[in-house]
């Protein structure tokens, strides 16, 4: 990261800090954005998987084996481009923070208590599977698809998954540009977009995922104060006709479609 990008990223940081609410759900309409405001993003309990998974993620963080990674990248290359890579370095700068990663879990088994039924989960950019063990884990009813563009990357991903026995994962790999197309369900509860991180895929992506949500499905968007181009995208997508109701949580953004909710922009502390 360049000296203008880290300032541009700690500007942003302070903003939210500066413009977000540290709401425990006080002043939200809807009562089921209140509770996920109340039951999920200030739930502090540590649910029964959160040590296991972050014991993967400390093995991945001392593991100096070296990858060739197929980068895609932020080029739009086709062919993508052989970069070799350590996993420890991986794992250092691009894993989901902790932080998330929980958040996304007790997300994804609210819902999954809400529904009372198994749950389709699309992620775009798969990673060393950390994020994904977290999408899995609340009930291994669900179905995970999760998308990767370097076969490597990927190995490594389904060897965290097989220690952390998780099967309820289906993968793709390749060119997200092509297998989200061939391979998204029509019908989704959570899509979560980390993948390129630039302007024109971010709104492609979201664009396409948004119709294939459910009523009371969310579009999940990571580093969405990562550069002006991805906050130009987050601005857009949130003030986009067939959302209703967006959430700001600085490190990612929600989505939400359902059509009962009012129109409304929160800027949440979490």
């Amino acid at each position: 990261m360049g000296c203008k990008e880290a300032i541009y990223r700690v500007f942003a940081y302070l903003r939210h800090v500066l413009t977000a609410w540290n709401t425990t759900g006080e002043g939200i309409h809807s009562p089921y954005l209140f509770e996920i405001v109340r039951f999920v993003m200030r739930d502090e309990n540590a649910f029964y998987c959160f040590a296991e998974i972050e014991s993967r993620r400390r093995l991945l963080l001392e593991c100096a084996d070296t990858l060739d990674v197929v980068d895609y990248g932020s080029q739009g290359s086709k062919d993508g481009k052989h970069v070799p890579r350590r996993v420890c370095d991986i794992a250092k700068h691009h894993l989901e923070s902790a932080k998330i990663g929980q958040l996304l879990f007790r997300l994804v088994n609210y819902m999954s208590e809400h529904e009372k039924r198994p749950l389709e989960i699309l992620e775009l950019g798969t990673s060393l599977g950390i994020t994904t063990a977290y999408l899995a884990s609340p009930s291994s009813k669900n179905r995970v698809l999760t998308l990767e563009g370097s076969g490597e990357v990927l190995r490594v991903a389904q060897g965290v998954w097989r220690a952390l026995r998780l099967e309820n994962i289906e993968w793709q790999k390749g060119n997200i540009d092509d297998t989200l197309y061939i391979y998204a369900r029509e019908k989704l509860d959570v899509a979560y977009i980390d993948a390129n991180h630039t302007y024109e895929a971010t709104k492609r992506y979201a664009e396409y995922l948004l119709p294939r949500l459910r009523e009371k499905g969310i579009l999940v968007i990571d580093d969405i104060h990562y550069s002006p181009q991805m906050e130009q995208a987050w601005r857009e997508l949130k003030d986009d006709a067939r959302v209703t109701t967006s959430m700001d949580l600085y490190h990612v953004g929600l989505l939400f479609v359902d059509s009962h909710y009012l129109k409304r922009h929160y800027r949440i502390n979490v």
